[in-house]
Parts: C-alpha cells; structure tokens; sequence
C-alpha cells in the first residue's frame, strides 16, 4: 500500500511553506521540523510542559512539531512553537509569562532557524 501523508490540507500547506523556506534559508531544523510533521498522526510528538521546561533555555525558541500539552509547570521564559496547544498549556505558558505561537508564526518570526530547540 503506498503511503499518502497526511490529509489535513492545512497541515499538508503548513509543511510545504516549511520545507520551502528550510530550503530557500538553508535552516536544517526547520527542514527537520516539516520532516516530524509528515508523519502518520498516532505517531506525531505530544509534548508536556515539564519536558519543555527540563531541556529548554531561557530565552529560546523551542519548536514543538506535534501538541503541547499541559502536564507540568514552565518556569522558563521561552517562546514555544508548535502545530497545536492544549488549553491547561497555553494558560500555563502565558502565566510563566512565555510566548506561544504557531508553527507560521515562528516560520516568519525566524526564518533562518537560529535559537531554536527542536522538542519531541
């Protein structure tokens, strides 16, 4: 059986602007983020707020190619990027007083893919 990818058209968007601007800026990581994103989806990353907060540094961009989900405290100012956020994690990262953006906000915020930590 050949492998389709995903079929959400927003994701499937998502990961040829990526790809494109991975390429276009010469940024690995962000060609290794779209690469995370292709994925089947019962394989895709769902990160904790404690793993976010045990690996990153302050002031990073930490790229999160799955959910972020709320189990844990983030005590670190960090701007965390990802394709989808639970609610309990978007309270928690904002009262810590962090940024959350989406994947195309990040990809325009930081083209080059400089600073960024790649969680899974």
């Amino acid at each position: 059986m050949k492998r389709t990818g995903p079929t959400n058209q927003l994701l499937r968007r998502l990961m040829r602007e990526i790809y494109k601007t991975g390429r276009d800026n010469n940024a690995p990581a962000w060609l290794r983020v779209a690469e995370l994103l292709d994925r089947p989806t019962r394989r895709r990353v769902a990160v904790n707020l404690s793993k976010i907060n045990r690996y990153a540094r302050e002031g990073e961009m930490v790229v999160v190619p799955g959910k972020v989900l709320g189990g844990g405290f983030l005590e670190k100012k960090v701007t965390v990027a990802a394709f989808a956020f639970s609610e309990e994690a978007l309270r928690k990262i904002r009262a810590a007083g962090a940024r959350a953006l989406t994947l195309r906000e990040a990809l325009r915020e930081n083209p080059e893919g400089r600073n960024v930590r790649i969680i899974i």
